[in-house]
């Protein structure tokens, strides 16, 4: 998902749930209001924090990590989990910090 399709979807009623799969050190970098931080080494953990009836938007510094988180999800059945291209950094070169 691209990040002016993210910033149209927040504006919503059916916004989707956003997952920053970065690790806590990293959020000074700037986060989307409203997202879950949920370091991508504990994710399998953490499943059950989840929404399985939501569109997933998954965030990472520059889409790496959460390209490969997506995959993760899509195989384990959240068929409805994306990746934000381009990842935070992303997000900050079109909204700003």
């Amino acid at each position: 998902m691209s990040v002016s399709e993210l910033r149209r979807r927040l504006d919503d009623d059916g916004a989707p749930f956003l997952l920053d799969v970065r690790e806590p050190e990293e959020m000074a970098d700037g986060v989307i209001a409203g997202s879950l931080n949920v370091p991508m080494r504990e994710l399998k953990h953490r499943l059950g924090e989840l929404p399985t009836d939501r569109d997933i938007v998954v965030v990472c510094h520059v889409g790496a990590r959460s390209a490969h988180v997506t995959k993760e999800l899509n195989a384990l059945g959240y068929d409805r989990a994306v990746n934000l291209a381009g990842g935070m950094d992303a997000w900050l070169g079109e909204t700003g910090p």
